[in-house]
């Protein structure tokens, strides 16, 4: 058995689609075919069902499906640690975050890229599926994102910081000085908010269905850094966290006045991976730096 086999058979179980997988893995259908046809005969057992329609998991292709994950992650966690002895602090390190989380990346990729000269970062923005995905696949090493509303089976995630939903808005704005907002006022002032599918908007529904909350929204949109421009140069309100705007001096954040409003910052990693040195040392950076202390103990 080889790690290879393994690997084609995790890309075809995961896709339910030979043609697809082939694709994704960079070779001929016809070898993909042969490579599972002898891990097959090897197991002494058939993996997939297959006709001209489908493609579907036996029982025993279903049992290998999580032993193959593990063990290539395992080779990879080798591999990585291997590596890391060899090589020290070098190599690349790819990170994969939501919006939110743009302004405490800032100081800790300064403080990094100082201090590591040698390490390549790779930085992906995506939406909270995407990212999760990513790391899934260890496309990315871990993802800075909020505590999703589900959890998901393999990942775990690691508290950063605790934030609130808020109403962000300019500073001169009437509302600015008010210590928190209620639904109530709320419905009274025109919002700008993010569109659906992003996770800024899942954390919102979380708390208010957006539908049903008699809201006054007169524009959705699916990137949070125009949607905060937006709201710094007109009258508008927006919920996001109090961490989106911390590199936005003309913006501030009020708490909106709702029971258990908390969101919780957190680095997403695989379970029972090894991870980088570098991963770790960007972590720890991130955990010193200002703007996580200051939200670290804002809503204490």
């Amino acid at each position: 058995m080889e790690l290879r086999q393994l690997n084609y058979f995790v890309s075809i179980a995961e896709t339910l689609n030979f043609s697809e997988a082939a694709r994704s893995l960079y070779v001929t259908q016809s070898t993909l075919s042969q490579q599972i046809k002898a891990l097959e005969d090897e197991l002494g057992t058939m993996l997939f069902q297959r006709d001209s329609h489908s493609v579907t998991l036996t029982e025993s292709g279903s049992k290998l499906l999580p032993l193959a994950r593990r063990t290539i992650h395992d080779a990879l966690s080798c591999k990585n640690q291997i590596r890391d002895l060899q090589e020290m602090l070098t190599g690349e390190l790819n990170i994969g975050l939501t919006y939110s989380f743009s302004p405490l990346l800032t100081e800790t990729v300064k403080v990094f890229m100082t201090q590591y000269p040698g390490v390549k970062l790779n930085i992906f923005y995506k939406t909270m599926e995407e990212l999760m995905e990513l790391l899934r696949h260890r496309e990315v090493d871990f993802v800075l994102a909020f505590k999703p509303s589900r959890p998901y089976e393999e990942i775990e995630s690691h508290n950063l910081f605790e934030d609130k939903l808020s109403v962000i808005m300019r500073k001169d704005h009437p509302l600015a000085k008010m210590k928190s907002i209620s639904m109530e006022e709320l419905r009274k002032h025109r919002l700008a908010i993010p569109s659906k599918g992003l996770q800024s908007r899942n954390s919102i529904e979380q708390f208010i269905s957006i539908e049903d909350s008699g809201l006054n929204v007169c524009l959705e949109i699916n990137e949070a850094n125009i949607l905060l421009e937006i709201v710094q140069y007109n009258n508008l309100l927006t919920l996001l966290s109090d961490a989106t705007i911390r590199c936005r001096e003309m913006l501030t954040a009020v708490p909106l006045d709702l029971p258990d409003n908390q969101m919780q910052g957190c680095v997403h990693t695989l379970k029972r991976i090894y991870r980088k040195r570098s991963a770790d040392e960007f972590i720890k950076l991130m955990r010193e730096t200002r703007i996580v202390q200051e939200l670290s103990g804002k809503w204490l």
